[in-house]
């Protein structure tokens, strides 16, 4: 039983580092400096870090064929190589890049994520039959933890020159994966159990766990300068190697549980079930072929590529709406981030016997008409206040959409090809990040007065938003469909 809860230990390990994209803001400015690009050239930049998912399916056909260590091993040198060499370049090591070498390593090192990814939630889903949801919202919600662990590294490396921050940031990101991937690589084991029983203390104490690094995390963004940087990484590094308790709780569950039956005389309930699941083996060209793919896409798209789009243009909207706080909203979104991701995976743990359970299309349908009210929120309210309600309600609705979206894949299209299935789902998020990206950056560009560089004023992303929220409506929509759709499948079988 502990190699199933080592594999999930690591999968929290690889999902902690590889948030790398996200780092993309802290040395954009040097690498517009260095190659002499506008910010058009630099957003398409940051669309290379999400078009190199276009490819994540590679990885999926890896997942099938090779062992996954080696999987991991792959991913990891694509980022350091991608993100290696821009160091070497943004360091003044090489001189000979030009912008489309940039870009270019920038979507290799953005598929490296697709790779660690793919290895993490096959552990989730293979080693826990009957827990998978959990077991994977637990283990990417740490994805939320990324910046943090990044920004903190960087304050302390950087402390005696601050102006070594874009290079440090590169430099762990191509160090980062790499060594947590050997790290994790000997605990990757799957184990395809064909029966397995609910694993209450395991999860209970990983979840108290997470909760705690969370609010760790959030806590210390808060009041960044309470606390030293080297204090903050210290504590965060500490709580990321506190889950290797976790065998030990489930141990000692079954121990009391063993002296119970002694004592009884007789043998007690394990709670021992069996998954049953009618395993259909659903190719990827099968799938695409599929209405309810296009449907399941669509609903993606318009939930949480739409929040993933909001969020990475946090900053512009902050500054064109007058506000402060832009470091306060990131620390927002991320702390909601997390815990949307793991909020779902509570609820299925706990209401799992329910007959009454809503299905993972159901549930991304409920988590996106969220998202329509804060978008249309920051149509009709410049206060402030409505755009911290409306960041923290897409941050952790744009969260749990992606932690659900990892079982409703497995629901709708087995897990055989889950590798390649999820991650041709996922391509979606480079042509909304390009579609949405664009057209609020146009919108953004005509709102400007008298050849300004900066947009000023509430007009900047109203059409924008508006548009944003009637798109999460259709997307709402879409999901009940599809809810309905899922519905009469179970009903037949």
């Amino acid at each position: 039983m502990a190699r199933h809860w080592l594999g999930l230990i690591a999968a929290v390990w690889l999902q902690s580092i590889n948030g790398t994209n996200s780092n993309f803001p802290a040395y954009s400015s040097e690498l517009k400096r260095i190659l002499s690009i506008s910010q058009l050239q630099l957003n398409n930049l940051a669309f290379a870090s999400d078009a190199g998912k276009l490819l994540g399916w590679i990885s999926g056909v890896a997942a099938a064929r090779l062992p996954l260590w080696l999987v991991l091993l792959i991913g990891s040198a694509l980022g350091a190589a991608g993100y290696g060499v821009q160091f070497l370049f943004v360091a003044g090591k090489i001189h000979s890049l030009s912008y489309w070498h940039v870009f270019l390593l920038t979507v290799v090192a953005g598929n490296s994520i697709c790779w660690i990814n793919t290895v993490s939630y096959i552990l989730a889903i293979r080693n826990f039959p009957l827990d998978r949801q959990i077991a994977i919202g637990i283990s990417t919600s740490y994805v939320g933890l990324s910046a943090k662990i990044y920004t903190a590294a960087v304050a302390v490396a950087a402390a005696a020159d601050p102006a070594n921050r874009a290079k440090d940031f590169l430099l762990l990101n191509s160090v980062f994966p790499l060594i947590a991937c050997l790290a994790a690589a000997p605990l990757t084991r799957v184990s395809d159990a064909g029966k397995s029983r609910r694993l209450v203390a395991g999860f209970v104490t990983l979840f108290v766990i997470t909760v705690v690094t969370g609010g760790f995390a959030v806590a210390t963004s808060l009041i960044p300068r309470a606390i030293p940087p080297a204090v903050v990484l210290g504590g965060i590094s500490a709580l990321l190697v506190l889950p290797l308790v976790t065998p030990a709780a489930e141990e000692m569950a079954e121990a009391v549980q063993d002296e119970e039956s002694l004592r009884r005389g007789g043998l007690v309930d394990w709670g021992i079930e069996e998954e049953i699941e009618i395993e259909i083996e659903i190719r990827p060209l099968m799938m695409v072929r599929r209405g309810e793919f296009w449907v399941y896409y669509l609903v993606y798209l318009f939930g949480a590529t739409l929040g993933l789009v909001y969020l990475n243009n946090l900053g512009q909207i902050a500054e064109s709406r007058g506000s402060l706080g832009i470091s306060s909203l990131v620390s927002l979104s991320s702390a909601f981030s997390f815990f949307g991701r793991l909020f779902p995976s509570l609820l299925d743990y706990f209401f799992s016997k329910s007959r009454q359970k809503i299905s993972t299309a159901g549930a991304m349908g409920a988590m996106t008409a969220p998202m329509c009210g804060a978008f249309f929120l920051l149509v009709i309210c410049k206060q402030e206040f409505a755009l911290y309600t409306s960041t923290a309600v897409v941050g952790m609705c744009s969260g749990a959409i992606t932690s659900i979206s990892i079982s409703a894949t497995r629901e709708l299209f087995g897990t055989v090809n889950f590798g390649v299935n999820h991650n041709i789902l996922v391509s979606n998020i480079p042509i909304g990040s390009f579609l949405f990206g664009d057209f609020a950056a146009l919108v953004y560009k005509k709102g400007r007065i008298n050849g300004q560089e900066n947009c000023v004023g509430g007009k900047c992303y109203q059409t924008t938003f508006f548009i944003w929220g009637c798109l999460c409506v259709l997307g709402t929509l879409l999901a009940l469909l599809l809810h309905l759709k899922t519905n009469k499948l179970r009903t037949r079988r």
